[in-house]
């Protein structure tokens, strides 16, 4: 009976692995953050469009956009700053 040595492919230690995942985790997370503040202040930019609309745009709804706007430009400076000081 002979014995033959395994041979495996030298891998990353663990420690690096979790570190690099964690990094690559937290560049999606950012970028992400980033994507959801583009879109509150497009959408802040689409409720000042249907708030100014004059008639062609019920009551209800036109009112329903300029309270929003408020809220909108609030969230969209929050996401700034805390993005900020990540950075």
């Amino acid at each position: 009976m002979s014995v033959t040595a395994l041979k495996l492919p030298p891998s990353e230690p663990i420690a690096d692995k979790m570190r690099r995942l964690r990094d690559e985790a937290a560049a999606q997370a950012r970028l992400h953050a980033q994507d959801f503040e583009r879109a509150i202040r497009d959408l802040q930019d689409f409720a000042a469009d249907i708030a100014d609309g004059g008639e062609a745009y019920p009551v209800g709804i036109r009112e329903a956009a300029r309270r929003l706007a408020p809220d909108l430009a609030g969230a969209s400076m929050n996401i700034t700053v805390l993005l900020g000081r990540e950075g």
